[in-house]
């Protein structure tokens, strides 16, 4: 067997039901098997995945038990020679799957492959990949200089001016449509459980580099990735991306860096909670006021994030997030 496409879903019923769909329709060269496990749900996403594709392997858990432990007990029983991670808020267009596959081999020396990500207009989603995290990477987010997205020197995680219109290689292959081959993933013990969500994959890539590996990025693959979906309020998406940061840097970072990045990610919600609060007056725009309560929520809950995914912050979404039901049915 080529690979085995893994999709971790949570309240993402619709958008799961349409990722299978396009994984079914336009992957027909690889010799595949299908495997979802659902984290938790409560909108019937089992239910509706049994029921419209019996012939997937479904996974079941009681509750949301994180993005990176759902992979890896998912990919326990994955008989592929890859494993291809995929979100279910994307889309796969003209036989992305295939293509990857096909780019994997031809380049087999990278180890992990990822291809070109757009939103649902056909515009560019830069997310597919970027670099590792530096301390002037986080003082350009923190202060907002990282707006500034066409600029080298201030977006500088972010690959500004490549469209994702060429091979290339990168540090980070984002996990919304990730390949690697499953003897790195099982030489790496998959992805390190302590990550609940969020840079799970920045971390594995950061290992997987001192094992030889070199992620590159194929253009020729190509998904629609929605981004976010099952996130109602942005504050709730931001203290979680915050958290898996945090951790990444605890995991990466000398100690004196890490005091320096926590108190510049402490910073970062500040600034622009203080700036949207201040700006909404002026311009008299109602985004600026609803942005500066976002930012408020992710400040007021900072003990959520800036120790990283402590048992406090995983138990804050996902009550006992360590348990699973973990049954294959």
């Amino acid at each position: 067997m080529d690979v085995s496409i893994i999709v971790v879903t949570h309240n993402t019923r619709e958008m799961t039901i349409e990722c299978l769909r396009s994984i079914l329709e336009q992957t027909t060269r690889v010799r595949y098997e299908l495997i979802v496990f659902d984290s938790g749900s409560t909108d019937g996403s089992s239910e509706a995945i049994r029921e419209r594709f019996p012939a997937v392997k479904l996974i079941t858990s009681e509750r949301d038990v994180g993005f990176g432990r759902a992979n890896n007990i998912a990919a326990k029983g994955a008989q592929g020679r890859r494993l291809l991670l995929i979100n279910p808020d994307t889309v796969v267009l003209d036989r992305a799957i295939d293509r990857l596959n096909e780019f994997a081999d031809s380049t087999p020396e990278c180890r992990i492959w990822g291809g070109r990500t757009v939103f649902a207009d056909g515009s560019l989603n830069p997310a597919s990949c970027w670099k590792f995290a530096t301390l002037w990477s986080v003082f350009c987010w923190a202060v907002g200089l990282n707006l500034f997205k066409r600029s080298v020197l201030f977006n500088p995680e972010g690959y500004p001016g490549w469209k994702r219109d060429s091979v290339r290689s990168v540090d980070i292959v984002s996990g919304c449509f990730f390949l690697i081959d499953r003897p790195l993933w099982q030489d790496l013990g998959g992805f390190d459980p302590v990550f609940f969500m969020y840079a799970e994959e920045a971390d594995l890539c950061v290992r997987a580099r001192k094992l030889g590996a070199r992620p590159k990025i194929t253009p020729a693959a190509t998904i629609i990735h929605h981004g976010g979906a099952s996130y109602p309020q942005k504050s709730e998406l931001r203290i979680h991306l915050l958290a898996g940061r945090v951790t990444l840097m605890d995991r990466h970072w000398s100690p004196l860096s890490r005091v320096i990045g926590r108190r510049l990610y402490l910073l970062m919600p500040l600034t622009r909670w203080l700036g949207y609060a201040a700006a909404a007056p002026l311009l008299r725009r109602r985004n600026c006021r609803a942005s500066a309560r976002e930012w408020y929520r992710v400040w007021e809950n900072r003990w959520r994030w800036v120790n990283g995914w402590t048992d406090a912050a995983v138990n804050a979404v996902s009550g006992e997030g360590s348990k699973t039901a973990g049954q294959l049915s």
